[in-house]
């Protein structure tokens, strides 16, 4: 059985009669997702005093989270701290075949992998704080106050959050939302149609009542206007959870009906299912021990489409009725496909093999609480990395990694279009190469705040950041935060007047890879 009280993004506080703590460091990193935890190991082997103030009550975020699959593109271009992550899953799975490394893996065994440096650089994190405001001087972060009260007083700061709640609270610019093509002088951003990807491969009625529009649209579909083919809008892609799922029968937990579970919101799937594509679970990745993780695939699949859009800017309350509505969407979908008549029994039984594993998630009932946040907040800086940087089009003199994952979007909107149903916002451009991250785009500008480092929520188009987002990367820019805030705590520098000479000397140091001419 699940207890569906322990599946929650948002959890109150619990009373206490301690009294508010005030915590003192060289770094206080915001957020213990994969770039935080990266940011931590190096900011401590070079020196640091470093404290980690996490949000929720789990290390690595979607890493652990059930992203179990890696999304990188192509890995050699991945160094530093994040391979010697990939060399530990490695180790732990007995791997000798070429460098070590391994790239699929069981949530609990990156967990374990985090907690271990936890344990060898002696990481100090503080879970479930809440940030409430920040405090500034000067232009200068002095200190996060949480919702509990905890102060957490530093010389530098890291916003490793995937919302960039931290960077906004401390009046950072930001954006949310798709920018249009001309913004940036790109060709994938804004509103895309024609994608042959994730989208309806049969006509598909809409409506409540087949073929009339007075009867509603069914649940899912949104009535808004088409717009315009690369212009902008407040649309974000849609967000899922990474299901770790099992088929071993002894681990495997059946899929139970969600609070309120309503079959009406499947309409839209059965009639797809009904007219012959059968295609949602289809994207089962193998990992290790009968385990898979399960994403997004084709017209209707796990992809919540146009349900995040008040995520990046919304209260935590707000977050947590969308964590919510997330999580009954998923799972929901995963029961309907295991019981509702609508389903052709071949399918049923299809799905039936698979349940949740019993060793996985144990405290969060057997469910990820890392909610699939591909895009939120982005920071807009002095360099706003776009598509002509993910092309090779625009080169970058201040590189302090590679991304190098398809130019990416999933669908962003579910709309009418000729009387049937439409995905609009899908992009997959495969980059000519991987290509390189600039230090700017990592730092805001120095007017706004002098001493914080967003390697997460970077400064970044949102077509740009679709090929940036990947887990790797987010290890790769953490630990070149932390390099960057201890090489300007040393020097008495701003964040923006870093040496960079001395930035890519230690990054090289470190095994970081900075160009990709460098492996030819």
């Amino acid at each position: 059985m699940i207890n569906f009280s322990k599946i929650n993004y948002y959890k109150e506080p619990t009373a206490s009669n301690s009294p508010p703590s005030s915590t003192r460091s060289d770094l206080c990193i915001y957020g213990a997702s994969s770039a935080g935890m990266a940011a931590a190991v190096q900011a401590i082997r070079m020196g640091l005093k470093v404290v980690v103030a996490e949000f929720g009550q789990r290390v690595g975020g979607l890493t652990t989270g059930g992203l179990g699959a890696t999304d990188i593109g192509n890995k050699a271009a991945i160094g530093g701290i994040s391979r010697e992550f990939y060399k530990a899953i490695g180790q732990h799975y007995g791997m000798t075949e070429g460098d070590g490394t391994q790239w699929t893996f069981e949530p609990h065994v990156a967990e374990a992998v985090y907690l271990d440096w936890v344990e060898e650089y002696g990481i100090e994190i503080h879970f479930g704080q809440k940030l409430h405001c920040v405090e500034k001087k000067n232009g200068k972060i002095t200190s996060l106050v949480m919702e509990n009260g905890n102060v957490y007083e530093a010389d530098m700061f890291i916003d490793a959050t995937y919302e960039g709640d931290l960077l906004a609270a401390a009046g950072v610019s930001y954006h949310v939302g798709r920018e249009g093509n001309s913004v940036y002088r790109e060709t994938l951003n804004g509103i895309q149609f024609g994608s042959p990807h994730h989208r309806f491969n049969a006509f598909i009625d809409p409506f409540i009542v087949p073929g009339k529009p007075d009867s509603g649209l069914l649940y899912g579909v949104s009535d808004a206007a088409p717009g315009v083919q690369g212009e902008g809008d407040r649309s974000v892609q849609a967000y899922n959870f990474r299901i770790c799922l099992t088929n071993v029968p002894e681990n495997r937990i059946p899929f139970p009906a969600p609070p309120n579970y309503d079959p009406g919101k499947f309409t839209l799937l059965a009639r797809y299912i009904q007219a012959g594509v059968w295609d949602a679970l289809r994207l089962h990745i193998k990992m290790p021990n009968g385990k898979t993780d399960l994403n997004n695939f084709g017209g209707f699949s796990t992809d919540h489409i146009g349900m995040n859009y008040d995520w990046a800017e919304g209260s935590y309350a707000r977050r947590e009725e969308i964590f919510q509505d997330h999580l009954h969407y998923n799972l929901g979908m995963l029961y309907f496909l295991c019981n509702d008549d609508r389903v052709p029994e071949a399918i049923r039984e299809e799905v039936r093999q698979w349940g949740l594993p019993a060793d996985e998630y144990e405290d969060f009932g057997h469910w990820t609480p890392q909610l699939y946040i591909r895009e939120a907040r982005r920071m807009v800086s002095d360099i706003v990395m776009n598509e002509n940087h993910c092309r090779g089009l625009s080169c970058i003199s201040d590189s302090i990694g590679l991304a190098a994952y398809t130019i990416d979007s999933h669908n962003c909107r579910r709309i009418v279009l000729g009387g049937q149903c439409v995905n609009e916002g899908n992009v997959e451009i495969p980059p000519t190469r991987p290509f390189p991250i600039s230090y700017r785009s990592i730092v805001p500008k120095e007017e706004e705040c002098v001493n914080l480092i967003v390697p997460i929520c970077l400064s970044s188009s949102h077509i740009a950041f679709g090929s940036i987002r990947m887990e790797p990367v987010f290890m790769i820019l953490g630990q070149s935060a932390a390099t960057a805030a201890a090489l300007a705590l040393k020097a008495n520098v701003s964040v923006q007047n870093v040496d960079y000479d001395q930035l890519r000397k230690r990054l090289v140091e470190d095994n970081q890879i900075m160009e990709w001419f460098d492996l030819l």
